[in-house]
């Protein structure tokens, strides 16, 4: 179980010090005006959400259903997703935003662009460690929306098992997706630790996983989490082929490449499934979902691309895209941080 991370407000650090047994929860704040897009908030809405994930060390299990964590939680997810709605289109053509997810640009500017054109092996292990808040636990967020879809008439249901049952290694243990990435982090001399690089990751990092964690614990957003599960499955495959080709391209071993080559390959045929099944299945019983469903591709596409947006900024600059913590080094490049 990772440590608890450092505090970057005064949010985070009320959160915190409950975890940390430093004090009680009824003296949280109650509806605190933190940045929705802060590390404050980003921070703090993460750790109530681990909560219900792997937690973290020393920190008492009882706490996952605190109602006065609850009640925070549900502030600042409120004040989250009103910013991410305020910039988002919105709208109930779920095609429309589908098929906007299958246009590639012949010249992309996003991370996996820059490291295949001419990224350094500095920047390709910075990606590699903000990727990792989410990939060690990866396919966990969407896991929860299983039960919330119709058993009964399980079009929907049975695309979906079928590609987590994928994402969970189709029942071997050393295919489990989490597993392949903690690999291909070892290949890269990685600390491979669950959470381990938390303390680094910034609030544009976290919110890539924040949006997946609000989306699949409410049931009241579950055409968002199929929106957002869609996202992922339709865009991952030309991304990772570009990862692929800037991996062989620094001329690192064969085995580094694996977690990607795999995704190149399998959310080849997952995006099938998402697009005719999963999507399809859920409209066919829920239609009213519809705007649910398009406002969770468009969330995802907003917080991906700021995230994008943040790391290439650095790169451009000559900085390390990561925070300034202590602790096992994350790379060598120039101004390139260390991970807590």
């Amino acid at each position: 179980m990772p440590a608890l991370p450092h505090a970057r407000g005064p949010v985070s650090t009320a959160v915190l010090d409950v975890l940390a047994g430093r004090a009680a929860s009824a003296d949280l704040p109650t509806r605190p005006d933190a940045d929705p897009w802060g590390d404050d908030l980003q921070l703090a809405l993460y750790c109530c959400y681990e909560l219900h994930y792997r937690s973290f060390d020393g920190v008492a299990d009882d706490l996952e259903w605190d109602p006065d964590l609850l009640r925070l939680r549900g502030h600042l997810e409120d004040r989250f997703l009103d910013a991410v709605r305020a910039e988002v289109a919105g709208g109930d053509d779920v095609e429309a935003a589908v098929d906007a997810l299958l246009v590639e640009p012949t010249e992309g500017t996003g991370p996996s662009w820059h490291l295949a054109r001419d990224g350094e092996r500095w920047q390709l292990d910075e990606y590699v460690t903000h990727r990792s808040i989410y990939h060690l636990k990866e396919a966990d967020p969407q896991a929860w929306v299983i039960p919330r879809l119709d058993g009964v008439h399980g079009r929907a249901k049975a695309s979906l098992m079928t590609v987590e049952h994928d994402e969970f290694g189709a029942g071997r243990a050393d295919r489990v997706h989490a597993r392949i990435y903690a690999d291909m982090m070892a290949g890269l001399g990685l600390d491979t630790g669950y959470g381990a690089y938390l303390d680094v990751a910034p609030a544009a990092t976290l919110a890539t996983i924040n949006i997946m964690s609000l989306f699949g614990l409410h049931r009241r957003w579950r055409g968002a989490s199929v929106g957002q599960f869609a996202l992922i499955e339709i865009t991952s495959p030309p991304g990772s082929a570009r990862l692929v080709s800037a991996i062989e391209r620094l001329g690192l071993p064969a085995e580094v490449t694996a977690f990607y080559a795999e995704h190149v390959e399998a959310d080849a045929v997952h995006e099938q499934l998402v697009r005719r099944e999963l999507i399809a299945g859920l409209l066919e019983r829920e239609p009213e979902l519809a705007a649910d469903v398009v406002l969770g591709i468009q969330a995802s596409t907003l917080v991906e691309d700021r995230m994008a947006d943040e790391i290439v900024a650095a790169w451009s600059a000559g900085q390390s895209s990561l925070l300034r913590s202590s602790g096992p080094s994350v790379s060598s490049g120039p101004s390139v941080p260390s991970a807590a």
